[in-house]
């Protein structure tokens, strides 16, 4: 995707938790550092804090799960659909535990991003997450850490990496307080990542 204009990047939300990256996102549209607009969140846990989030925020949301649709296949037609629909041009993964189907991958392919806790390649793949990755980076002894926003593809958290940011690993850090400074560093780098494709700095046909 080449921007050529200044229209508002029009974005989507997968989510499974809280949101917080998310929202991250929503204030820098509503405070004018992202051009920015956001046209759906689609959440695979009805309770989750970020289908919360979208309603308080007037965001056109949904849940779609094994739950709402049994059959993978149809599941995967359902958010890709939904995503079409609101005329989505870049999917953002925010928390979002799932893989995604084929459809949707080949729908939006080198439009879906995620940001990981962590510097990838280091500590991703499957069952990586959360914590996990907090815990691999002190187990390992690593001097840094940061997160990352990557291209999503068939693999968990294998797809080109398009930004990074770091942060030191402090003596006497614990999978909590390292876990407390690379959210804060999350919720800077996806917005500043964002607005970097808007604006055409990034562009996704070729992030590197």
């Amino acid at each position: 995707m080449t921007r050529s204009d200044a229209s508002p990047l029009r974005l989507g939300f997968l989510a499974s938790g809280g949101g917080t990256n998310m929202q991250a996102i929503l204030d820098a549209c509503g405070d004018g550092s992202l051009c920015g607009e956001a046209r759906v969140v689609i959440g695979n846990n009805s309770k989750s804090g970020a289908l919360r989030r979208a309603r308080d925020a007037d965001i056109a949301c949904c849940h779609l799960s094994s739950h709402t649709h049994a059959d993978p296949t149809e599941l995967d037609a359902a958010i890709c659909d939904t995503l079409k629909n609101h005329e989505v041009q870049v999917v953002c993964l925010v928390g979002y535990m799932k893989l995604l189907g084929p459809r949707t991958l080949q729908a939006f392919r080198g439009h879906i991003l995620n940001i990981h806790p962590g510097l990838l390649p280091r500590h991703g793949g499957q069952g990586f997450y959360g914590q996990r990755v907090h815990e691999a980076v002190l187990a390992a002894g690593d001097t840094e850490s940061g997160a990352t926003v990557h291209v999503v593809d068939e693999v968990y958290d294998n797809g080109p990496v398009v930004t990074q940011a770091r942060v030191p690993v402090k003596s006497g850090d614990t999978p909590e307080t390292l876990a407390k400074r690379v959210l804060e560093l999350e919720h800077r780098l996806f917005p500043e990542t964002l607005q970097k494709i808007a604006t055409g700095q990034i562009d996704l046909a070729d992030p590197a």
